[in-house]
């Protein structure tokens, strides 16, 4: 552009892209404002789907409305670079350069032929070139009413469905779709809602449906601010709560998908199904289901080999195997992390955005002592959806467990808080923060609030808490049941410590709880073992 990028500004774009009379104030008139924000979104979703093994990437960096090119690695530099790197291991920003800007008009332009792109990508499936797969839910997002019929309500309408089209689609088990899509397998819900304004503020109500019988499975209504800098920040917000009360892990859609198995479940629904059914068993954690989830999740692989989230859960029943300790099946044999770490690099192959992928190769990673690396992985991941609250916890977790306990446990706190379940797990990991924090009687009130009595190391915990806080009647409980059904554990239990707990005095500090809730820790386990 030859310097001339200090003319692409709001006067100039609503003069020669909208039409604006020279009157036009951008303090009053927000339409570039909007109108850059949907190219914001829309460029965004493209990156994410059909563009995403694109070598250039054009962005609208926020505060401006100059465009940037930037260059990125092809998929043979990525897939030959370990994803466990170091920090930010496959962040495209690495590889960032700047190029000639182009006019507004390109950019535009660059947008519509993004959206051929994704029609064109959807024209191929129905002639059947892409494979089948398993039966993963589809979401129909449906353009939102506006019931004020004006430019800005008409505008705020539009910018609130890109933008919840683009955070939905972060969400790698869930199929997007718009309703200009006229695709081959009918979604199984809609999403649509209306939009309307008052004087000051704006009113969004939206409605997930069943598209089988017109059910409505949730509903909604959020408002925001019309002022000038409101109504972008409020579709943000809005659009990530919405998407992550659909999508998450425990959410709406996994809600209706997990009551509506059909009997005698087809291939596709049944691989399906095999995901519920290890979310159910996280709820829990009961050992004795974890055998039947992993053999479902074997033959969900199997049966579709490019099935990334089965591929990452599968890589989690393993990593379960060693960090969850499971006595109640001793002629079992352990299976070695790297049969994990393998299992979470296939579907990270497969799809170098599944959040899940990336969560098992973070527990592989760390339960292999490569704890640098899983939380540059969870990292990563968490950049590229801050909206998925099962991530949000576990990477918390590791960041708490590595030493970091003021920032994980903080996170572990908000998943908590924003997931509905499973409760019991977070609440374990709330109670252990508390422990390491030194306020024992928070820590206390918090384990008693998580009933797995099934798991051994909530047992583990829980000694340690109740023989720090002095409670010899409840220690002397939970060191009976360990010393009964988890005998191998408290043998081992410095390495077991050691596995988990990457900071050394932290391991001794829960040693010594365990001895003083009556449990005989041998020392000098952890090197031998």
């Amino acid at each position: 552009m030859s310097g001339r990028g200090d003319r692409i500004k709001a006067y100039s774009i609503a003069v020669e892209v909208f039409g604006r009379d020279a009157s036009f104030d951008p303090q009053t008139d927000p339409i570039v404002r909007i109108e850059a924000g949907h190219l914001r979104r829309s460029l965004e979703r493209y990156y994410l789907t059909s563009g995403l093994l694109d070598p250039i990437v054009i962005t609208i960096p926020k505060g401006g409305y100059v465009p940037a090119f930037t260059c990125r690695e092809t998929v043979a530099e990525i897939e030959a670079i370990p994803p466990s790197t170091g920090e930010g291991a496959g962040d495209n920003a690495s590889a960032a350069a700047a190029w000639h800007r182009p006019t507004w008009l390109i950019v535009i332009l660059a947008a519509l032929l993004g959206g051929f792109g994704v029609l064109a990508w959807d024209l191929g499936s129905k002639a059947g070139i892409a494979p089948i797969g398993p039966k993963i839910p589809r979401v129909l997002v449906e353009p939102f009413e506006d019931l004020t019929n004006s430019t800005t309500s008409a505008s705020i309408a539009t910018g609130l469905s890109q933008e919840i089209v683009a955070q939905l689609s972060k969400f790698r088990d869930i199929v997007v779709v718009e309703s200009r899509d006229n695709t081959a397998t009918p979604p199984r819900f809609a999403l649509n809602g209306s939009v309307n304004l008052s004087t000051e503020t704006f009113r969004l109500r939206v409605r997930l449906t069943s598209r089988k019988d017109g059910s409505v499975l949730w509903a909604h209504s959020y408002d925001g601010g019309l002022k000038v800098g409101d109504v972008q920040d409020a579709q943000d917000d809005i659009a990530r709560n919405v998407a992550t009360s659909l999508a998450q892990t425990y959410g709406v859609i996994y809600q209706a998908d997990a009551i509506a198995a059909p009997p005698r479940a087809p291939e596709d629904w049944a691989a399906y199904s095999c995901t519920l059914s290890y979310y159910a068993y996280r709820a829990s954690l009961d050992p004795k289901a974890r055998p039947m989830v992993r053999d479902c999740l074997q033959k969900a692989v199997e049966r579709f080999p490019n099935y990334a989230t089965a591929w990452a859960l599968l890589s989690q029943t393993y990593a379960d195997e060693i960090r969850f300790v499971y006595p109640f099946e001793p002629t079992e044999p352990s299976v070695p992390i790297e049969r994990a770490l393998a299992a979470a690099r296939r579907a990270t192959e497969l799809d170098p955005l599944n959040v899940r992928a990336l969560q098992a190769e973070m527990f592989a990673l760390y339960l292999g002592g490569e704890i640098e690396s899983a939380l540059a992985t969870g990292k990563h991941a968490l950049q590229l959806n801050p909206n998925d609250t099962e991530l949000i916890g576990e990477y918390g977790y590791r960041l708490a467990l590595s030493g970091n306990w003021a920032e994980g446990c903080q996170l572990v706190a908000e998943a908590r808080d924003r997931n509905p379940g499973p409760f019991a797990y977070y609440e374990t990991g709330l109670a252990l923060c508390a422990y390491f924090a030194g306020d024992y009687s928070k820590a206390v009130a918090w384990i008693k609030k998580t009933p797995l009595t099934s798991n051994a190391l909530y047992h583990v915990i829980a000694a340690a808490i109740f023989g720090e806080a002095g409670l010899e009647e409840e220690a002397s409980r939970e060191a009976d049941w360990l010393k009964l059904y988890a005998g191998a554990f408290v043998r081992n239990a410095e390495r077991e410590a050691a596995l988990r707990l990457a900071d050394p005095q932290d391991v001794d500090k829960i040693l010594a709880s365990l001895r003083k809730a009556g449990l005989e820790i041998p020392t000098g386990t952890a090197a031998a073992n």
